[in-house]
């Protein structure tokens, strides 16, 4: 089995500091990792639950995938993120299969993490990021 765990679900929001805040209230959440990660144009916050993260994530730039997604599908659920231990051999066990690789190879993400995107039509409509620490 090359999934280790659920490493989060991300959200994509118009409004980061609102939806943070709504978190906050609701539910008692506390924002656990903040960046912005330039190279895919999203401000996020990390809000831990057990081993795992809820990911809101707003654009930073207009021509980002998350303002992309925003503008044509609206705020909601945006990807899931599994974690491995060896993303490379992950993604490349995924195109085998019949996924297709957003990303060739793996690349630095957030949190000093190396991740990899397989595209939702080929993963039965959800985009997939792997993880791994």
């Amino acid at each position: 089995m090359l999934l280790t765990e659920i490493d989060h679900v991300a959200i994509a929001v118009h409004d980061l500091e609102a939806a943070i805040a709504y978190y906050q209230e609701a539910f008692g959440a506390e924002v656990a990792h903040r960046e912005v990660v330039e190279s895919d144009g999203v401000d996020e916050a990390l809000i831990k639950v057990a081993d795992s993260y809820i990911q809101l994530t707003a654009a930073t730039r207009p021509d980002s995938p998350i303002a992309k997604f925003l503008e044509k599908r609206g705020e909601g659920l945006h990807h899931v993120g599994y974690r491995v231990d060896d993303c490379a051999a992950a993604l490349a066990s995924l195109v085998e299969a019949g996924g297709r690789a957003i990303d060739e190879a793996p690349r630095p993400g957030s949190r000093g993490t190396t991740v990899a995107f397989v595209h939702p039509k080929g993963s039965f409509g959800t985009l997939i990021e792997l993880v791994q620490e």
